[in-house]
């Protein structure tokens, strides 16, 4: 009697505007608590439910809509809550216009779910709740709008099931796995104690998505070894006293003399890890040069600095031989919104004075590069990616196919130290591995540092932010094409397929009416 009467109590609250406001926003924050720092990846099969429970719960589709769009924004910014010293009040105002991309996904999800759906009903929520919010995440994926980070299917990056679905239809599919199976669970508890067609097809819908990851790690085919590498990591740390360029560079240049002797293949530096472009200044050129002579590899490096040869500021990657700059560079092309340009800077250029936003804009490249680097077993091919770039499956899927090896991410998350920044960028390594068929070296300047194999799985120890530290990994190469790398975002194609599908049957069915 008291478990009712509460109850009846919370129901109640819910039909008051601003408790439900505040409902929303929390139910829509709780899936963060998936990702990295904290990691409750087994959250995320139920994460969903007391969001869709609300939801389904709304009197219209017009608070149905509000109720996406404050989980939405309560979603991001749970996910994004380290950017606020950096932007300040204005990630409030990001997560509010972004949240708006849930509020149809709120409205089909309330169509769907509301009342005593039928069979037919909850079998189509269980294929177009997932599809709408596919939708929502390929939307908010692109680079403009702040690019894929907080994918839904992110939150899996420790599971080999879920690595092993990436593989054929990468973070997508995941994402759409998960979604399905917080609907089938909501079907499954509401009306709670009734027997209804909509709780079969719950149970239904959870017994196929674990049927489907099942026959993929059953059947799905598997990367083929293609020898080793060994990939060192220089991770110069935070350094007491202050890190300013040249202070990282000579703790840089300090580890990496360390690895003398131990027969590397290549050395990779974290992003922004040299302040000077190399053809401005032969005091730096010699010095690495000098380092790649003594390690007996290549080096790759980041230079963060206005260029000599063009105008304008570019974060590139550079590959360094014994004899200086080998001429294979990679400017990167995705820039971090705000971070390093200002999107529309003479209507937001306001940002600068509320936050950390960039005081001056960063060049973009024009195309991605695989390089070529000479080691003992021949010549190794190895994507560059920087910063952010990683967390686009695109860009890696493009590196895997113009023949890349290994992919490397140079990436310095130093402004958020002390957040769960470092953890979930570092986690993104897992995915693109396992979507590629192609291990991943991820570099940072102050940590996580990581390395994965082919199929996504850590290498070696993951350098903490409390390292500063030079490691070598033993890589294993791997060769073949993943199902994921040959026939691309089908996952989100199919989404968006039925979605169209549905809306147009909605449109032709009250057209007859």
């Amino acid at each position: 009697m008291a478990i009712t009467a509460s109850a009846e109590r919370c129901a109640a609250l819910l039909t008051r505007p601003w408790p439900r406001a505040a409902a929303s926003a929390l139910v829509g924050a709780l899936p963060a608590l998936t990702f990295p720092v904290p990691a409750w990846w087994w959250l995320a099969y139920v994460a969903l439910v007391p969001w869709l429970l609300l939801i389904r719960s709304a009197a219209t589709a017009r608070r149905a809509a509000l109720d996406g769009w404050l989980g939405g924004a309560g979603f991001l910014l749970a996910v994004h809550h380290w950017l606020l010293p950096s932007l300040h009040i204005f990630i409030l105002v990001l997560a509010a216009l972004l949240g708006l991309l849930w509020a149809p996904w709120g409205v089909l999800a309330h169509r769907l779910l509301s009342g005593s759906p039928g069979a037919g009903r909850a079998a189509a929520a269980l294929v177009l709740v997932p599809s709408g919010w596919l939708m929502v995440e390929l939307a908010r994926s692109w680079e403009y709008l702040g690019g894929p980070w907080g994918v839904f299917g992110a939150s899996q990056w420790q599971v080999a099931p879920a690595l092993k679905v990436a593989s054929v239809g990468g973070i997508w599919l995941v994402s759409f796995l998960l979604v399905a199976l917080n609907t089938g669970v909501t079907l499954l508890i509401w009306p709670y104690g009734a027997r209804t067609t909509g709780s079969v097809a719950g149970v239904a819908g959870v017994l196929a998505c674990v049927l489907s990851v099942t026959a993929v790690w059953l059947w799905a085919p598997r990367p083929r070894s293609a020898g080793s590498a060994r990939i060192a990591v220089v991770q110069p740390g935070v350094l007491s006293g202050g890190s300013g360029p040249q202070r990282r560079f000579d703790r840089q240049e300090e580890l990496t003399r360390r690895l003398a002797g131990q027969r590397v293949d290549l050395v990779v530096w974290g992003e922004s890890s040299v302040g000077e472009d190399l053809g401005r200044s032969a005091g730096l050129r010699d010095r690495l040069a000098a380092l790649s002579r003594t390690v007996g590899a290549d080096l790759l490096v980041n230079v963060d600095a206005r260029r000599s040869d063009r105008p304008g500021i570019f974060k590139s990657s550079v590959l360094v031989g014994p004899d200086g700059p080998t001429g294979d560079r990679y400017d990167k092309m995705r820039l971090v919104p705000f971070g390093e340009y200002v999107p529309a800077r003479s209507l937001l250029g306001w940002a600068t004075s509320v936050g950390k936003a960039a005081g001056e804009d960063r060049m973009r490249g024009t195309h991605q590069v695989v390089m070529r680097v000479p080691t003992r077993q021949g010549v190794l091919r190895i994507g560059p990616l920087v910063c952010f770039e990683s967390a686009f499956p695109d860009m890696s899927r493009k590196l895997a196919d113009d023949g890349a090896a290994v992919l490397v991410a140079q990436s310095s998350t130093s402004t958020f130290q002390h957040s769960w920044a470092p953890e979930q960028h570092a986690s993104l390594a897992s995915f693109r591995a396992a979507e590629t068929w192609r291990p991943m070296i991820h570099a940072t300047l102050t940590g996580v540092s990581t390395a994965t194999d082919a199929h996504g799985r850590t290498l070696g120890p993951r350098l903490g932010t409390d390292r500063s530290t030079a490691v070598v990994y033993d890589v294993p190469l791997a060769r073949g094409t993943s199902p994921y790398a040959r026939s691309g975002d089908w996952a989100p194609a199919g989404a968006a397929g039925c979605v169209v599908l549905y809306v147009c049957w909605r449109v032709v069915r009250r057209l007859k009416r």
